[in-house]
C-alpha cells in the first residue's frame, strides 16, 4: 500500500476520525526498522501516512531515533513530500508560546547522529533551502486563512540533547540571530533531501527556552504542546488537500548532479541497498 504524503509527528497529532481505510504497515530497511509501524489511510482525499516520530509510548530520544530507517521506509512506500510537526522552544521574545513557525532555514548542533545514506558512495546534496519552498507556501497561506498566529519564516537550531540548553547556549544562540530551538529537524530535513522528497516543518512553540529565566521542564513543554495539537490538526485538514498533485519544486531532483562516486566504482552491494535513490541515475 502506497502513500503521497507522510506526516512525522507526536502520536497526538494523529487524527483518527480524519483518517479513513487505515492500514498499518511494517517496514524493514537497509537502515534497521522505522520507529514504529506506519499507518496509512485516506486524509482529506489523500493518501496519507503517519508515522510516530518517537514511537508510540515515546521510546526514542532525539539522538537514538531511526532517522534513516524512517525516511527509508516512507521512500519505499512512494512518499514524495513529508510534513514534519515538532515542538520547539523560542529564542526571540516575539514568537511565543502556543505560536506556529514556518522555520525556512536550519542550524546543525548535533554531534552524535548519523545524516547519510550515502556512506558507501560519494553524493553531495545541495541544502541551502533545506526547506522545501513550495510546501512552505502552501502552509503560509494555510495559516493565512486559518487566522492562528504564526510566523512564515525563522532558523530553527537543532540541538542533540536530550538535555536543554544551558543559559549561556541558550543566549549563544540568541546573539547569533537564531528563532526557535529544537531537537529533531536534524538529520530529517538532510535525509529527506537525499531521497529527493519535499520536506516541511510546522514548529509548535512550547516554552521560551531558559534565557528568559523562566523554567523549561517537561511538564511545560507537554502542557503545551497537548494545547497546540488542535491547531496542528486544523492545520493538516487544510493543508493537505491543497498541496499540488505535481511537484514543482527542485526537490524531486536533488540528486541529479550530486553524485560524483563514478558508476563504475559503486558496488553491487551499494547499488542494492541504495537503489532505490541511485537507479534512476545510474
Amino acid at each position: 500500500m502506497n502513500a503521497e504524503i507522510a506526516i512525522i509527528g507526536g502520536t497526538g497529532v494523529y487524527d483518527s476520525d480524519a483518517f479513513e481505510n487505515v492500514q498499518e504497515v511494517e517496514i524493514e530497511t537497509p537502515f534497521g526498522k522505522p520507529s514504529d509501524k506506519i499507518l496509512i489511510g485516506d486524509f482529506e482525499g489523500r493518501k496519507v501516512a503517519f508515522l510516530p516520530r518517537h514511537g508510540r509510548g515515546h521510546v526514542y530520544s532525539p539522538t537514538n531515533l531511526p532517522y534513516r530507517a524512517n525516511i527509508y521506509a516512507l521512500k519505499k512506500l512512494g512518499v514524495s513530500r513529508i510534513i514534519s510537526i515538532a515542538a520547539v522552544g523560542s529564542l526571540k521574545k516575539e514568537v511565543k508560546p502556543l505560536d506556529i513557525v514556518i522555520p525556512d532555514q536550519i542550524f546543525d548542533r548535533t554531534k552524535h547522529r548519523k545524516d547519510t545514506f550515502f556512506e558507501d558512495v560519494v553524493v553531495h546534496v545541495g541544502m541551502a533551502e533545506p526547506f522545501c519552498s513550495e510546501m512552505r507556501d502552501v502552509a503560509i497561506r494555510t495559516l493565512d486563512e486559518l487566522g492562528l498566529s504564526y510566523h512564515p519564516n525563522g532558523t530553527y537550531v537543532c540541538i542533540e540533547g536530550p538535555q536543554f540548553s544551558t543559559k549561556a547556549e541558550s543566549n549563544v544562540y540568541r546573539q547569533l540571530g537564531f528563532d526557535i530551538i529544537g531537537m529533531t529537524a536534524l538529520p530529517e530535513a538532510k535525509l529527506a533531501r537525499e531521497a529527493e522528497m519535499c520536506y516541511l516543518t510546522i514548529a509548535t512553540v512550547t516554552d521560551y527556552d531558559v534565557w528568559k529565566d523562566e523554567p523549561v521542564d517537561v511538564k511545560t513543554v507537554l502542557e503545551n504542546a497537548a494545547k497546540n495539537e488542535e491547531n496542528v490538526k486544523k492545520i493538516l485538514r487544510k493543508l493537505i488537500p491543497a498541496i499540488p498533485d505535481r511537484r514543482e519544486c527542485e526537490c524531486g531532483d536533488a540528486l541529479k548532479f550530486a553524485i560524483t562516486t563514478s558508476p563504475d566504482k559503486i558496488t553491487d552491494e551499494a547499488k542494492e541497498k541504495l537503489g532505490i535513490f541511485l537507479d534512476k541515475y545510474l
